[in-house]
This record gives C-alpha cells, sequence and structure tokens, in this order.
C-alpha cells in the first residue's frame, strides 16, 4: 500500500497533534512502547507518519484510522498494524481510551519481531488483528510513561520480558477484515466517502451514484477498476464494520440491523453469507470487552 498521505476528514471537530510520539521512541533495548489517552468523540488526530511501526487499540470505544486507500474501524476487540511510514489519520468514534504501541523494526524486516522473515511481505500493509484476552491483558501491563521518566529497579527487565510476549501474541495474532478499500478516483472517492458516512442512505447504486457527474455504469466500472470488487460488495464490508461497531455499543441485532437498514432476517443472511457465522457469534465476539473493563451503558 502507497505510503502518500493519508486523505483528510472533512469535518469541523476538534483536531490535535500527533500525540507526542517523539516522547516513546521505541529502540533496540526498549522494542515495545506503550501509551494510553482518553480522547472525546469526535475528535481527529491529523494526518501523521513514524519512523516505527504502531498499533492502535482501544480499551474503551471505536476508533476510525484511515491511511492511504483504506479505512478501518477499529473496537474493543481488535487493533489495526500499522507498518513504519505509513501515514495515518485517527478519529474517535465514540469517547475512547486510545492504547497506542509503538515498535521498533530492525532494518529490513516488517512486522512484530517476533514474525519469521518469510512473513514479513504481509506486514507491510495495514491489517486488522483480533486481541486475545492475554495479548489485551500483556499490553496492559506495560508502562506508559514518556522517555526520561524514572523506573523503579526491576521493572525495566520486566519490561522486557512483556515487550517479547506483546511481539509473539501479535506475530500470532489472527487478522479480521474490518475495513474498505479506498479509491483514487475523485467521483468514486466521493461516493465511497458518502457511504462510509451514512451506508443505509439509500437502497440502490443509482441512487448513491446521482451528484457524482458519472452514471451508474461508470460507477461500477470504476469500482471493478480501481478496487477490484463490485459496489455491492465493497458496501457489504462497510455495514460488517458498521455493525461491529454499533455492536461494541451494546446494541441489539435487531437494532443494529435497522440502523443499517436490513430486516433481521435480511441482516443474519448477510452476515453468515459473508462471513460464515451467525450474526450473534460474529458481533458477539467483536463485541467482546476488555477483561478488567466495566461496560459503559449504550
Amino acid at each position: 500500500m502507497p505510503n502518500s498521505p493519508a486523505p483528510a476528514e472533512n469535518t469541523a471537530h476538534p483536531v490535535v497533534d500527533s500525540l507526542t510520539p517523539h516522547l516513546f521512541v521505541p529502540t533496540a533495548q526498549r522494542p515495545v512502547r506503550a501509551k494510553l489517552r482518553r480522547l472525546a468523540a469526535s475528535t481527529r488526530v491529523a494526518p501523521h507518519a513514524h519512523p516505527w511501526a504502531q498499533v492502535a487499540m482501544a480499551d474503551q470505544g471505536v476508533v476510525r484510522l484511515r491511511v492511504d486507500g483504506g479505512s478501518f474501524l477499529v473496537p474493543p476487540s481488535h487493533a489495526l498494524w500499522i507498518p513504519p511510514g505509513m501515514v495515518h489519520a485517527v478519529t474517535m468514534v465514540d469517547d475512547a481510551d486510545l492504547r497506542t504501541l509503538y515498535l521498533y523494526v530492525p532494518r529490513g524486516r516488517c512486522g512484530p519481531a517476533a514474525a519469521p522473515a518469510a512473513q514479513a511481505e504481509a506486514w507491510r500493509g495495514a491489517r486488522m488483528l483480533e486481541v486475545s484476552p492475554l495479548l489485551r491483558a500483556l499490553v496492559q501491563e506495560l508502562p506508559t510513561d514518556a522517555d526520561g521518566a524514572p523506573q523503579p529497579a526491576g521493572e525495566r527487565a520486566r519490561e522486557r520480558h512483556l515487550s517479547a510476549l506483546v511481539r509473539q501474541e501479535l506475530a500470532r495474532a489472527p487478522t479480521r477484515r474490518l475495513g474498505v478499500d479506498l479509491p483514487r478516483d475523485k467521483r468514486l472517492r466521493q461516493l465511497c466517502e458518502a457511504v462510509l458516512a451514512d451506508p443505509a442512505r439509500h437502497a440502490t447504486l443509482a441512487d448513491w451514484a446521482r451528484g457524482t457527474g458519472a452514471s451508474p455504469r461508470t460507477v461500477a466500472r470504476l469500482f471493478r477498476q480501481e478496487l477490484a470488487t463490485s459496489f455491492a460488495q465493497w458496501r457489504q464490508q462497510v455495514v460488517l464494520a458498521q455493525a461491529v461497531s454499533l455492536a461494541a455499543r451494546e446494541l441489539p441485532i435487531a437494532q443494529i440491523a435497522a440502523e443499517l437498514g436490513y430486516g433481521p432476517s435480511a441482516f443474519s443472511a448477510m452476515v453468515r453469507r459473508s462471513v460464515g457465522q451467525t450474526a450473534g457469534h460474529f458481533l458477539g465476539r467483536a463485541a467482546r470487552p476488555a477483561p478488567g473493563v466495566a461496560r459503559r451503558a449504550p
């Protein structure tokens, strides 16, 4: 995936800078650095990049991350891997406890240091990872102090052991598709941004194509050319990601279906057809809370 700047979202929401990554620089001696910050819903972190890898996750709340060519919704049960040098922007969908890991990546490698070299190519793009209870617990134990903060005796050795385990768990974490590719064509990009903002707004491609300056046939062709998929398949991925976001708020499946423009039966059939699981199983796993973190009221 190219490393050109991620698109800025056209909103009036508060924008903050890159949240002081220079105070948490990972090194060979401290290969995993952790940071925790609570941010209000709709807060945006401006597009930026790091020379090291990043893993973004939330203890509570849903976070949207955008990279060049893709948009991802990250619920508490998942994390997004961002390789070194990839420009990314962050938006808080909910009030969120944003937990960030910065990882040292040796020259010529990509991915967690524990990942086999043969798998490095798979880590050169953004990847959505399932967060196991073990990985969550390990991350929560990592110190979140900035560079220069004093460490009690023995804490540096404990941090090294935790870091090694975190990298191993990241390397073996299952991947999950909870994002969509974004096009470069301006007309198609306009349509895709509108679908991301409200996937239930229209029912047909003809309705979505109005206002883009392109016919439905042209839009369908552009989807095939730029994204190697049909509009229906692409929108379905948007709906699944939005469903996970709503499930993280503990909404019932019937309400999730209604908000996304489906009846309960049609929604359940779509989920089973897409992911091979019942809606309850798929959304139940996605909404699973972090151990030790109390759920918030919807």
